[in-house]
């Protein structure tokens, strides 16, 4: 009995085992065969040494810019990046290069905007194609400079909070302060404002706001998933710690904006009825969305609503948190640079009391100084594109369809092929005269073509309300035993914070 079972049992698990190996050999003989092609396709590009297994995958994740810098000099125009033994992204950080590859329309890479995915939803960082060019046609006038004007109030208000709160830590002495926390804090509390009218006064009681330990984790975790490849696969990264805090995150994130949404709904519905009686003083992100949503009820849903406001909030913070705190810095190392900015700044708003519009236009040598922090520090490294069809750039190299090419800007604003001295902070390097003599992809904080970054705008007018405030109230010099050292996760962050001493000024 018990031998009849046991052939009874064995040919089906020995079916069951064939068929298994089978399939693992099918789908690594499938591996090898991309890697094979992969490198037919790339081979006239030379690449940096490689690990057989990992690839550049250390290089990547332990955020060695220097590293980056020297690859920059030594393989003109663009190099092969891999991730593992059978990825390989090509990095391009030549203007050339630049404006050829951005002049086309081609989709995201799915390698990073699918881990973007369950925090942002499907907005205009992920989506692609018509779908696409409606939502930017829905959400530009969001980003007029008529909505711009009524929020130069409400960054000022912010930003006095943030001040406030150095005031009480600094007193009249100079004192060592982490920056970057308070900045980035300041930053959401304007972004809030501005998408949703909120007062969650998240600058002085973050600690007990889930939504905010959660705006905090999401990009940590999402850069984890593209740079491990081995968390490339679904299913294993759904089961890490990582894949289920990401859920979590993501569930924050559409909670909060389903119940602010559904509760203004609510609001406009009743203040109707009330006859207008109570009316804001500026129309924000999420009025200027449900009053296109009304206008296209049937191809923009609530869904679609959600997305793009997870999408203003998420790639609206931490960029522009990191370009001050990053200006900071470079002014605390420049002291000359900031006096000049300093003088410049109290000619034109006097004692900072307020601030308009108009007076922004002014700041001339700000901006230049605005403009090449960002040249040194961009907060987006890089942006991704797979080709859906052949590009073949201005010195005759080629690549196929499917390649997934990665723009370096920081590559780009480090190359020393376009900016003399590239690691020297000389903001005359934007100068008209001089700005007019290079080449127009060679500077792409904000990206450029057809999807170049929608806030730019924003970003730049909060620039320079929160560094014109800052200066005006405070002298920043920097800490020498804590230099700021960069952290590239999907936006460049600091490894251990922004410490500067800060000594309040007398008015």
């Amino acid at each position: 009995m018990e031998s009849w079972l046991e052939k009874r049992w064995a040919r089906p698990l020995y079916l069951a085992f064939v068929f298994c190996l089978a399939l693992g050999l099918l789908q690594a003989i499938k591996l090898y065969l991309r890697r094979q092609r992969l490198l037919r396709e790339l081979r006239h590009f030379p690449a940096p040494p490689t690990h057989w297994f990992y690839g550049h995958q250390k290089l990547l994740q332990d955020g060695k810019m220097e590293k980056l810098e020297e690859f920059v000099e030594k393989y003109p125009c663009a190099f092969p990046c891999w991730v593992g033994p059978f990825q390989a992204f090509f990095y391009v950080y030549d203007p050339d290069y630049a404006k050829t590859f951005l002049s086309r329309t081609d989709p995201k890479s799915k390698f990073l905007y699918k881990f973007l995915m369950p925090c942002l939803g499907k907005g205009l960082v992920s989506l692609d194609g018509p779908e696409w060019f409606q939502h930017r046609h829905l959400v530009t006038p969001a980003f007029s400079f008529n909505t711009l004007k009524s929020y130069v109030d409400v960054m000022t208000q912010s930003v006095n909070i943030m001040l406030g709160k150095w005031e009480e830590i600094c007193g009249t002495r100079d004192t060592g302060v982490e920056v970057f926390e308070h900045i980035s804090l300041m930053t959401l509390d304007i972004l809030l404002k501005c998408a949703f009218s909120q007062e969650t006064n998240c600058q002085i009681n973050s600690n007990h706001d889930t939504y905010v330990k959660a705006m905090f984790d999401s990009s940590k975790i999402t850069f984890y998933h593209l740079y491990s490849f081995l968390h490339h696969h679904d299913i294993i990264f759904k089961f890490s710690p990582e894949g289920h805090r990401l859920q979590e995150i993501s569930e924050v994130l559409q909670q909060y904006a389903e119940k602010v949404i559904r509760d203004r709904k609510k609001s406009l519905k009743d203040i109707k009825n009330q006859d207008n009686a109570q009316k804001k003083n500026y129309p924000d992100f999420l009025d200027i969305l449900l009053s296109a949503q009304a206008e296209n009820c049937d191809s923009f849903s609530d869904t679609d609503l959600q997305s793009e406001v997870n999408t203003f909030i998420l790639a609206g913070h931490d960029t522009t948190a990191g370009g001050i705190s990053w200006l900071l810095y470079h002014l605390a190392l420049n002291p000359e640079h900031q006096e000049k900015c300093r003088d410049e700044i109290r000619s034109i708003l006097g004692d900072g009391s307020s601030i308009t519009w108009d007076q922004l236009s002014e700041m001339s040598y700000t901006t230049m100084c605005i403009k090449e922090s960002l040249r040194l520090a961009p907060p987006i490294q890089s942006i991704s594109r797979e080709l859906s069809k052949p590009i073949t750039f201005p010195d005759g190299h080629s690549l196929p369809a499917g390649i997934t090419v990665v723009l370096s800007i920081w590559g780009l604003h480090h190359n020393p092929a376009i900016w003399e001295e590239p690691k020297v902070f000389d903001p005359l390097r934007f100068s008209l005269e001089n700005s007019d003599q290079r080449h127009s992809y060679s500077f792409l904080p904000f990206s450029a073509g057809p999807r170049d970054c929608i806030g730019q705008h924003f970003a730049m007018v909060e620039l320079k309300v929160a560094i014109a405030l800052i200066l005006l109230h405070f002298k920043v010099t920097p800490d020498p035993t804590r230099p700021l050292i960069f952290l590239p996760q999907v936006i460049l962050k600091p490894q251990n914070g922004v410490h500067l001493y800060l000594k309040k000024l007398s008015k």
